[in-house]
């Protein structure tokens, strides 16, 4: 599937990620624990490059200490609740590419309903020889992968 991003003229690849929905994912009252669905993004931003074709950050010969991207900014809106027993599915994609940094956006759908959305800034980055993660420009053929 793909989205086209009306700003930059670009079309990304979305990807589905889907999650069942399990007893304790729930708080006492049977609604979804807010957390969960931040985790259920997170996991689903990281399947998304695989879905796309690339390896495993850890595993990217062609970016050596590549430790993929950690998260600096995430929004979130609800929508509706949702419930164990109920299976959930991530609609993901890359929104805009800034140099160093990129944005994903995420639908959480039970169905058709539309049940939260969320936005991820993220950096690409690789661990350097005295240990500490640098920031680098993510590289055309990871782009590529994902247009």
């Amino acid at each position: 599937m793909f989205a086209l991003d009306t700003e930059h003229k670009t079309v990304s690849k979305e990807t589905i990620y889907s999650v069942d929905v399990q007893f304790g994912d729930c708080d006492p009252a049977g609604i979804v624990f807010f957390p969960n669905f931040s985790r259920w993004m997170d996991a689903a931003s990281h399947d998304y490059f695989i879905q796309c074709g690339l390896q495993p950050w850890r595993e990217m010969d062609a970016l050596p200490g590549c430790v993929g991207p950690p998260l600096l900014e995430f929004h979130t809106r609800f929508v509706t609740s949702a419930t164990y027993g109920e299976r959930l599915e991530i609609h993901t994609r890359v929104e805009e590419w800034r140099g160093k940094v990129f944005i994903q956006s995420h639908r959480i759908v039970r169905g058709e309903t539309l049940i939260c959305e969320g936005r991820a800034t993220r950096a690409l980055c690789v661990k350097q020889a005295d240990g500490r993660l640098k920031a680098v420009p993510v590289p055309e053929f990871i782009r590529a992968a994902c247009e």
